[in-house]
């Protein structure tokens, strides 16, 4: 085991080993690097884009309301967040099954704040790993003192920034505008929000850190259930590396690929030795692949003593030729993310729920004509004023609504009853299946289906 962790004691007692990470380099960080700034810059931005006057993304639980791609949801599109919960537990289970857990190192929010803003700012003003570590070892001078006030001042106020952002994806852009710009007085709630948000922020990147990953996070538990001999993981290639040591030329024949550096502990950002087998605390941020892949460049041998492999291709010590199962579940998460696209988009801007009236039957007019009586329930979902119409497939209906309200508010709810009319020598059955459009700007933007029931003439 390597000595990435350094010891602290409180009190007489041992504390627990904390972590100081060897600054990382390497063309996978750099990927790495570029998927993380990314998603980033996504999250950052997301909350401000606007489509159609509505957020692209927001998840405002206090009103019950969702932006998703600019599209509104309300409760009653309950079904289409199960169905976004199932595709998401099915992601996590087929792609950890086949990837492991490399979700965790590449998109994870903890990772990617901690290892791309908060540790990088670390190394600027505190140094690398072995400064960090002789500092920890010694008295607590000023210029210490000044060190750490200086970081963590810079962690509390990123840390503020970024509690601004999640709240902009509870409450709005809008909202929260006014809780910056308008007195303090009048958003209490608000102002205490963010405050609460930034020291959790805070308390996790400046002291809890790696132990999200490697005790809070279920993630890391379910990996062991979920990872099998199939599944690509990052691994040490112990046929190659052993018996590991350090070598001289004579030496190079006898012993394996491996050092015994300990580069690839050092610069693990939870503090285990990947040489130790695939761990539950390994989040697959690939730092070790790139610290290994510089000392084998160095010393002429092949790259990738540290690479993915999978538990098969280390016994069998030769590299699989495919991997079908790989293609096939990602084939098949391709398949429920298009669905679940799908769902979103095809959604219908009005959704109605039409039913009989209660206890009643149909009824004769003096003109001739069978009426029945229906109760309609509509919803608006969209973020505009609708004006809609009722209008029967089938032209021989007549309609009549008792208590008209058909403009619908802005994510509105109306209710209202109506007449379907028939002349009685067009009745052929007991009971017709009847569909009525409900109309808006000349446009069909949902269809009911209802039953009419009246005396058979014939």
């Amino acid at each position: 085991m390597g000595t990435s962790t350094l010891n602290q004691k409180t009190s007489g007692e041992k504390a627990r080993k904390w972590v100081y990470a060897k600054k990382p380099s390497g063309p996978l960080l750099k990927k790495r690097q570029f998927v993380g700034y990314s998603l980033i810059a996504f999250l950052f931005i997301a909350p401000f884009l606007r489509i159609d006057g509505e957020p692209f993304l927001m998840f405002n639980i206090i009103e019950r309301k969702f932006v998703i791609f600019g599209n509104i949801f309300w409760p009653e599109d309950l079904y289409v967040f199960v169905f976004g919960m199932l595709i998401i537990l099915v992601c996590i289970v087929l792609f950890t099954a086949v990837y492991g857990r490399v979700w965790c190192g590449w998109t994870c929010p903890q990772t990617v704040f901690m290892e791309l803003i908060f540790r990088p700012i670390e190394y600027l003003i505190e140094g690398d790993r072995t400064q960090q570590m002789r500092v920890a070892r010694q008295p607590k001078t000023w210029k210490v003192r000044q060190k750490k006030i200086l970081k963590y001042s810079i962690f509390y106020l990123i840390s503020f920034f970024i509690a601004n952002i999640f709240l902009a994806y509870i409450i709005g852009t809008d909202e929260l505008l006014k809780i910056i710009s308008e007195p303090p007085s009048e958003h209490i709630v608000g102002l205490l929000s963010i405050l609460i948000f930034s020291f959790v922020f805070f308390f996790v990147f400046a002291y809890v850190r790696d132990i999200v990953c490697t005790h809070i996070c279920p993630y890391g538990r379910l990996q062991g259930v979920l990872v099998d001999d199939n599944s690509s993981v990052i691994a040490y290639n112990y046929n190659r590396g052993e018996p590991r040591g350090k070598k001289s030329r004579k030496e190079i024949d006898e012993l394996g690929d491996c050092i015994d550096c300990n580069l690839c502990v050092h610069v693990c950002p939870t503090g285990i030795d990947i040489r130790d087998g695939l761990q539950l605390e390994c989040v697959s941020c690939t730092n070790c692949i790139d610290a290994c892949d510089e000392v084998m460049i160095k010393l002429d041998r092949p790259t990738r003593l540290i690479g993915f492999y999978t538990t098969e291709e280390l016994k069998d010590n030769k590299k699989k030729k495919g991997n079908t199962r790989a293609v096939v579940y990602t084939s098949f998460l391709f398949v429920l993310v298009s669905i679940f696209a799908f769902l979103i988009f095809s959604r219908s801007d009005v959704s109605g729920t039409l039913l009989r009236a209660t206890g009643s039957t149909y009824q004769t007019r003096d003109d001739g004509t069978i009426t029945n009586l229906y109760s309609l329930q509509l919803i608006n979902k969209t973020n505009k004023q609708m004006e809609v119409e009722l209008v029967p497939e089938n032209p021989e209906y007549g309609i009549q609504v008792v208590n008209p309200k058909l403009n619908l508010g802005r994510g509105e709810a109306s209710e209202m009853n109506f007449f379907l009319i028939l002349p009685k020598e067009k009745i052929e059955t007991y009971k017709t299946k009847v569909k009525v459009n409900v109309v808006y700007e000349d446009k069909v933007i949902e269809t009911l289906n209802t039953t009419f029931i009246g005396p058979v003439t014939n």
